[in-house]
């Protein structure tokens, strides 16, 4: 395994590791003695197990993570799994883990206090898209970090990156104005390391264009880096200053830089350091062949770096879509279960109603059945208490020959008048035409001698809006009140006044008679329930030698 994959790519990745190092994000989750054990795996592998067993974990406790919906621990565990993915090769499943971890910071609602996460996972897309020869893609979000960069030191770090893509691009005048823009805002800063490894790119891309500034600045990165102790940098810088000679045909010095620079990277013990070393000698060397083989080595390394590119990238994009598919195969189970559930729900609902419709309709044939029972009981007792006793009492003064025939006469028209009013109270109601006409004869069919009967703003109301059922309800109800006055209430007068207004119409009745305490009688029973049955009420008042008092509302 290539865990760098050659000597340009070191800053890169050392600016990765920086960004982990400095992101106290990072350490917002909960801490682990595990966390740590692989938290330094990532940063100082020794093999590719390292980083494999390190991507393991970071990926198992993302899973946690997301479940616990701890999205910052989920964000840090991405970087991570992205640090890993790119060492060991696999650049296209990095950059999808480091566009995840940012998705998550987009939605996350403390995001913008978490710069150094956005900071960071910006630099490792660049990193992942220089990695891939995408360089546009990789100047583009290196472009977007510098916008949202607050420290001089991130901002260096930036330009710098963007400034080796144009050096990788040969555009040695863009990367050089690039350095140079960075050389001002480092010269006075007090990072040593940082001015240094300015000094050695500038110095870098002067050699190429041929600048006499070039050696000067390479010499002075090399001064600091040897001073601060940074090996790999003082390798680098000697690479450097191998190719300013070469570059100029001196072979000599530029095989002491060579010897130089292999002694420094003996020291760190890194194959790929060693090997990158090792292949300067080779460049110094005159044999065609030598030279041939370096040039097929280089372009068969280049070759093999793009296939594995391309392998995973199609991995990549592969499992992308393996895992859009499986998602929409959940999501059509989860449509189809949805449908299941409320296909279930509405023929659970359908019976329901279904039921009710029985139940409403068994209720309505028992009411109606009791409430014809109720009517034939009342009309069966008006037969006896009213007719049939008549009846008798006529048939004892016929037995008995004591009353002559007028009288006789008398009590059959009262026993017919009584059987009239039995009739005309339970007779059927036809109210197709002429309502207000037949309601108001029924009213006034109460006067007599005795009793007088006041209707007031009767026609003010409109009786064709209201339903049949309305029509025969007042009807029965208003008879029921006007039966009870006559037999019961001794009044002399009765006054009753209807009121429409707007969709409520009241029907007041008042009359003088003796009273009663208000008890509520079959015949007061029925008018309720009556007007119960078109959502309409009735109210009484009464006192004993106060009259009565009833307020019909619809």
């Amino acid at each position: 395994m290539k865990i760098i994959k050659n000597s340009f790519l070191y800053f890169y990745f050392a600016t990765s590791l920086l960004c982990l190092l400095n992101d106290n994000d990072l350490y917002s989750q909960e801490k682990t003695d595990s966390t740590y054990f692989y938290y330094h795996k990532v940063i100082s592998p020794k093999n590719n197990s390292d980083l494999l067993s390190s991507y393991n974990f970071y990926h198992q406790d993302k899973i946690s993570a997301l479940l616990k919906k701890d999205t910052l621990r989920a964000i840090s565990d991405l970087r991570m799994i992205a640090e890993c993915q790119l060492r060991m090769g696999m650049i296209y499943e990095s950059q999808g883990a480091a566009i995840e971890a940012i998705n998550l910071l987009d939605n996350f609602k403390q995001n913008d206090s978490l710069y150094q996460s956005r900071y960071g996972l910006l630099t490792h897309l660049g990193i992942v898209y220089r990695t891939s020869s995408d360089y546009n893609k990789a100047i583009e979000v290196y472009k977007d970090a510098l916008k949202i960069t607050n420290k001089q030191k991130d901002s260096i770090t930036i330009i710098n990156n963007i400034a080796n893509i144009y050096y990788d691009l040969k555009q040695y005048e863009l990367a050089l104005e690039q350095f140079e823009v960075i050389y001002n805002k480092a010269i006075n800063n007090s990072d040593h390391l940082q001015k240094a490894r300015v000094l050695n790119n500038l110095g870098a891309v002067q050699t190429k264009l041929n600048l006499s500034e070039a050696f000067n600045n390479l010499n002075i990165s090399l001064t600091i880096r040897k001073r601060e102790n940074d090996i790999i940098g003082t390798y680098l810088t000697y690479k450097n200053l191998f190719y300013f000679y070469k570059d100029r045909n001196d072979k000599n010095k530029a095989k002491l830089f060579a010897d130089s620079a292999y002694i420094v990277v003996n020291k760190i013990n890194n194959k790929t350091y060693v090997k990158d070393a090792l292949s300067l000698y080779i460049e110094l060397s005159e044999d065609i062949k030598v030279i041939e083989y370096k040039r097929l080595t280089d372009s068969i390394t280049k070759t093999e770096q793009i296939r594995k590119n391309e392998y995973s990238f199609n991995k990549y994009r592969y499992d992308k879509q393996e895992k859009i598919a499986q998602e929409n195969a959940l999501q059509r189970e989860k449509e189809k279960q949805l449908k299941l559930t409320y296909l279930g729900l509405a023929i659970f609902i359908l019976l329901l109603l279904i039921s009710s419709y029985f139940v409403f309709k068994a209720r309505t044939k028992k009411e109606k059945l009791e409430q014809i029972y109720k009517t034939e009981t009342r009309i069966s007792k008006k037969i006896h208490d009213e007719v049939a006793n008549e009846i008798y009492q006529v048939m004892t003064k016929l037995q008995s020959n004591t009353s002559d025939s007028n009288e006789i006469l008398d009590d059959i028209e009262e026993i017919y008048n009584k059987t009239r009013d039995i009739s005309k109270e339970n007779a059927a109601i036809d109210i197709d035409e002429g309502f207000a006409e037949m309601l108001l004869d029924l009213l006034v069919s109460y006067k007599n001698d005795e009793i007088s009967i006041i209707t007031k703003d009767f026609k003010e109301i409109n009786w064709e809006e209201f339903s049949n059922l309305k029509k025969t309800t007042i009807y029965r109800v208003l008879q029921e009140l006007m039966t009870n006055m006559r037999k019961h209430s001794d009044a002399t007068l009765v006054v009753l006044t209807f009121k429409q207004e707007n969709n409520k119409t009241t029907i007041q009745y008042t009359d003088n008679g003796i009273g009663c305490e208000l008890e509520k009688k079959v015949g007061l029973q029925n008018t309720e329930t009556r007007m119960e049955s078109i959502n309409g009420s009735i109210n009484f008042e009464s006192n004993i030698n106060k009259g009565f008092k009833a307020k019909i509302s619809i």
